[in-house]
């Protein structure tokens, strides 16, 4: 009785606590848009209901434990065994009760599936994702050529419109997830896998690939940005405009130095790099994160990944770069204004 009390005085401590904590990045249990919240009651339907069958069956296991009784002596041979009325009724109940559960659920999870297939209003636009290892490229087409553009590692949306994903792999099979948004979907070579995804709040959103895709997948993830209609116009508008021209020596020189030494696998459009085998850097002071979700985007962590990318994230595509400090310091001087 003494520890049963413990248990509760803890308890009784530790519930307020929990109560004030935030929300997990990643969680799908409180969700912010209509096919996580789909979603989200399935899942609690299903906690209730096998939270119910294990109390149930906990129950009659302890009953029947309790009740039970043998007329015979430890050691006893039973030649037979002892004839009991009612056993088969129980068993008729049971497996009725079952099979109903399970079609109730079966029922429930493919109604589910179908209402969240589609969005119930037309896409407002389409971006099209495709998985590397290990980072994810992301464009958005336009309405025109000249209104698409690539960034890389963090989606914009608005506020209460879908977004239809086009979701390609690149290399591997790698899986796009934003648990509070939506439901997970595979990124396949070779294959184009459509869904679409809706906040209905603004917010920050945590992603993240959840196939196991290699020795970085642990650190590739992605942030989806949910902005005001306004905000996020204004953010497109912003991102189809070319990197501006270096006000300062330094950055003049970081741009130099930039484009011989890291132009070949990085584009920042208005400039000569136009590389694709790594990320698109035109707007990357606009982005949260590095390193598709490794590092805060910045001036040390920029300078620490540029100088050892390989010790911050070993296997990726990004090379240890052999700088001097002073280059060192007028890449990343550069690189900062790229707004």
């Amino acid at each position: 009785m003494r520890s049963f009390c413990k248990v509760i005085v803890v308890a009784g401590l530790v519930s307020p606590l929990l109560g004030g904590c935030e929300v997990a990045p990643m969680t799908y249990l409180r969700t912010f848009g209509p096919i996580a919240d789909r979603i989200a009651s399935l899942g609690w339907g299903l906690i209730a209901i096998c939270s119910a069958v294990v109390i149930i069956i906990g129950a009659l296991v302890l009953v029947a434990s309790l009740r039970s009784s043998s007329p015979y002596a430890v050691g006893t041979a039973v030649s037979a065994p002892i004839e009991r009325g009612g056993g088969l009724s129980w068993i008729y109940v049971g497996v009725g009760l079952s099979t109903i559960a399970l079609l109730g659920i079966v029922v429930w999870t493919l109604f589910t599936l179908t209402v969240v297939a589609s969005p119930d209003a037309t896409p407002a636009f389409t971006i099209e994702i495709r998985g590397h290892q290990w980072w994810w490229e992301v464009r958005y087409i336009g309405e025109s050529a000249g209104r698409t553009f690539t960034t890389a590692n963090e989606l914009h949306i608005p506020v209460g419109r879908p977004v239809r994903l086009k979701l390609i792999g690149d290399d591997v099979i790698h899986s796009f997830w934003v648990p509070a948004l939506a439901g997970k979907t595979d990124v396949i070579p070779g294959q184009t896998n459509l869904a679409w995804i809706e906040a209905a709040k603004a917010g920050v959103y945590r992603g993240q690939c959840t196939e196991y895709c290699g020795q970085q997948h642990a650190h590739m993830a992605v942030l989806v940005v949910a902005d005001a209609p306004e905000a996020f116009r204004s953010w497109w508008d912003a991102q189809l405009s070319p990197a501006p021209t270096p006000a300062s020596d330094a950055a003049a020189n970081g741009r130099s130095v930039f484009l011989a030494r890291c132009g070949a696998c990085h584009t920042v459009r208005g400039t000569g790099a136009g590389g694709i085998l790594g990320p698109d850097l035109s707007h990357l002071m606009g982005r949260q994160t590095i390193a598709a979700g490794t590092l805060t985007n910045n001036p040390a962590n920029l300078a620490g990944w540029i100088a050892n990318a390989q010790g911050v994230k070993p296997g990726s595509q990004m090379p240890t770069l052999t700088l001097s400090g002073a280059d060192l310091a007028a890449v990343t001087a550069y690189l900062q204004t790229l707004h």
